[in-house]
């Protein structure tokens, strides 16, 4: 799939960067901005391209046939929004028994505008004493990538505050649906 992938991103005029840290075995990646289906493509391609076998969160809804075969033999995970369910814990518990599992999040949670991002991907990783991999794409510059691993302190506004530093320089496929593009943040 690697050379499929990259053939993909090329013939679209994609390129990627970065390096997932091979001392890092299990992990969080967050994924932004996230304003477009397109995101899905682009980054299970930078997945792919790097080796990483991650899952992703995705809501039940997307899981209709015959894309939902699809998406599970991608990593997609069914996700109900809007119910209280133990998915913090499930994600903690995987991370925590499986060698090399990575999971995915799009911390905005949604394609529309959205004021703050959901807290779900901190604590997964907090409580399952893993880093944040920080996973963006850039429409306007073709590029997707991977920085650096992020380890949570326990401070999650002053963390949060670092995290989305990284990706405001970021932009999304619709700037207008990510909080953090420049020329439509709020004051």
């Amino acid at each position: 799939m690697k050379w499929i992938a990259g053939f993909i991103m090329a013939l679209f005029g994609w390129r990627m960067t970065g390096e997932v840290t091979p001392s890092v075995k299990n992990c969080v990646i967050i994924a932004a901005p996230h304003t477009s289906n397109w995101d899905f493509v682009w980054g299970r391609c930078v997945f792919w391209i790097l080796g990483v076998n991650a899952k992703f969160i995705i809501k039940k809804e997307m899981f209709v046939f015959p894309f939902g075969y699809i998406l599970k033999a991608f990593g997609g995970i069914p996700v109900e929004r809007g119910s209280k369910s133990n998915l913090i814990d499930t994600c903690v518990k995987n991370l925590q028994q499986n060698d090399k599992y990575s999971i995915v999040i799009t911390p905005e949670g949604t394609r529309k505008y959205t004021k703050h991002w959901k807290k779900g991907f901190y604590e997964i990783a907090h409580k399952a004493n893993v880093p944040i991999q920080l996973c963006w794409l850039d429409y306007e510059k073709k590029l997707g990538g991977v920085g650096i691993p992020f380890y949570p302190t326990g401070n999650y506004e002053a963390d949060l505050a670092e995290i989305q530093s990284f990706y405001k320089d970021k932009v999304a496929k619709y700037p207008k649906n990510f909080n953090m593009s420049k020329q439509y943040q709020e004051s």
